[in-house]
């Protein structure tokens, strides 16, 4: 792969100003716009904290640069979405969702813009990791704290790669050569260990929770052996054997770490933990800041105790440069929706319509149904009044959106974060967080690892599950045993639509996911029945992974070889 063809950011276009408004403010809010080379950089901690806040920059465009990162396109790649979009939009979403070129073939390229940011993210630690031993360090602490962040950012990039990819170019130094694809040992070795890295050297008390507000977002030492236990269970169920960087016994050490620290907790409500689903219809003039929708909201907030590790994003993104908001959100938001009051719920592209048979699989009772999943009819939306024009645009139109992660306006159709008076516009002003890692993951990572508490953590997750507003359990709650089986469907209940279902599926095996994500289904596009069908051979044949894209094959003069079955 060659670095300069596909534009990689090197340390010179590392620092960029990123104001943020009150609503996200936090450690990536610089005031020095200056730009430095690699020949004048990289000599004081100031240089090397300057270098690191564009380390987490590259690490957001992984979800700014407004395409497919692992969060939204794992949504279509699982049972939990299908691809949506409008009738006259090219079906590039289906060639993910049915991991078949057919509906769009001239589409070879859908990964380009993430491939890249990835990429341009990856250099960017590179640039620091590799120049720590010429910068003049204060501390021991602060350079095993700033070097951690970096490498546990790297561990996340090639995290999702691997993952999405498998076969992925492995680069731990700056370069322009033309680098091949890479064994996937060789890069889950680097995964492992620049997280064991950034466990063994961030210091456990350099972001207190008591202070997010200002030091959310960070890689911290407990967000880092969450994904640890992360990376553990999917290497072990996708290769069906022991990863020889980390042993079962380490990966439930770290997840009872994270729980024996007494910084994380579970939010009582579920609902309180995403935006839409803790708001109520949203008056323009009475909710003109965010601090008059927190107030007026349920909403736990940013930085609140069950956010082990978060991506932070901002109402600021602009088309000038300034990638700092979440692009992908609106894709998610209801289809023809523009100018009809359907407060708190902002108008969107229809794509990711939520497959019914998800609605269904929650029991009565739990409350993360409607927390999770936006009913069309239940919400009030009249289908036959306001609705009727948008259906006749939107395909594969299931009844169900999705809401932990959806735009919102105020009754008077107002974009949120332009009614707060934020620049931009609702395609690119999203300032919703990503939630990469909560702490019921690590309370059901637990007990799959084989805690001696593993009732107790899975019992906790269940409980909130189904607790009313009164505190008291919904009578429809049933205890059930923590084995495998019963874990992974709460899993699937507990983190619908965010990045987790699919490689969950993956992890049991590919016949099971294929078989599990195959469906046939009668939608509506264009208000029209129409027979959707996904079929298992194809998730097979590609063995579960992404296209690589073609473009960037061109680029390498085909030293990047696609993967099978693309």
């Amino acid at each position: 792969m060659n670095i300069k063809k596909i534009n990689i950011l090197t340390a010179g276009a590392m620092v960029a100003t990123m104001s943020l408004t009150s609503c996200s403010e936090s450690f990536l809010d610089v005031e020095s716009t200056t730009e430095s080379n690699t020949q004048t950089f990289y000599k004081t901690e100031s240089d090397a904290w300057r270098a690191l806040i564009g380390c987490y920059a590259g690490w957001r465009e992984t979800t700014s640069t407004g395409s497919m990162p692992l969060t939204f396109g794992s949504m279509l790649q699982s049972d939990e979405c299908f691809a949506g979009a409008g009738m006259n939009d090219a079906k590039n979403f289906n060639i993910v969702d049915e991991f078949d070129m057919a509906p769009a073939p001239s589409y070879t390229s859908m990964w380009e813009s993430d491939w890249k940011a990835y990429y341009a993210a990856i250099n960017r630690c590179n640039e620091l990791i590799t120049r720590e031993g010429q910068i003049q360090w204060n501390s021991d602490a602060t350079h095993g704290k700033y070097i951690g962040e970096a490498r546990g950012l790297r561990a996340l990039c090639y995290f999702d790669l691997v993952r999405m990819f498998e076969n992925v170019p492995l680069i731990t130094e700056p370069t322009s050569a033309n680098v091949p694809q890479a064994e996937p040992d060789s890069v889950y070795a680097v995964v492992f260990n620049d997280l064991k890295y950034a466990i063994e050297n961030i210091p456990a008390n350099a972001y207190p929770k008591e202070n997010a507000s200002a030091n959310d977002g960070h890689v911290t030492k407990y967000g880092a052996e969450g994904i640890l236990a992360r990376a553990y269970l999917y290497y072990t169920g996708r290769f069906g054997k022991e990863p020889q960087w980390c042993s079962k016994a380490e990966a439930l050490a770290a997840c009872e770490d994270i729980i024996a620290s007494g910084e994380f907790a579970l939010i009582e409500n579920f609902k309180n933990l995403w935006p839409a689903a803790s708001s109520g219809r949203l008056e323009k003039e009475a909710n003109s800041t965010y601090e008059d929708w927190l107030a007026g909201s349920t909403y736990a907030g940013t930085g609140n105790a069950e956010f082990v590790l978060v991506m932070k994003c901002n109402d600021t993104h602009d088309y000038n440069g300034n990638n700092d908001g979440n692009r992908w959100l609106v894709n998610l938001g209801i289809r023809g929706i523009s100018g009809i009051d359907c407060s708190p719920y902002g108008y969107g592209w229809g794509i990711g319509t939520v497959n019914p048979k998800l609605y269904k699989a929650y029991g009565n009772g739990d409350q993360r149904r409607d927390a999770s999943i936006i009913n069309i009819t239940a919400e009030g939306i009249d289908q036959k009044k306001d609705y009727a024009t948008a259906l006749l645009d939107q395909r594969e139109y299931t009844g169900y959106y999705v809401k932990k992660y959806t735009p919102m306006a105020t009754t008077d159709c107002t974009p949120l974060p332009m009614a707060w008076g934020a620049p931009g516009d609702a395609m690119t002003a999203q300032w919703q967080d990503v939630i990469i890692l909560r702490y019921s993951d690590v309370l059901l990572m637990a007990a799959e690892l084989g805690s001696p508490k593993a009732q107790e953590y899975f019992d906790q997750v269940r409980k909130r599950a189904y607790r009313m507003d009164d505190g008291t359990l919904n009578s429809n709650y049933v205890q059930l045993t923590a084995t495998k089986e019963n874990i992974m469907n709460e899993r699937r209940l507990e983190f619908a639509f965010e990045g987790i279902r699919y490689y969950d599926l993956l992890r049991q095996g590919l016949d099971v996911a294929a078989n599990t994500i195959a469906t046939q289904q009668t939608l509506v596009s264009g208000g029209v029945d129409e027979v959707v069908t996904i079929k298992a051979e194809n998730i097979k044949a590609k063995k579960g992974l992404c296209q690589i894209p073609n473009n960037q094959i061109t680029l390498s003069n085909n030293v990047l070889k696609q993967n099978e079955g693309w």
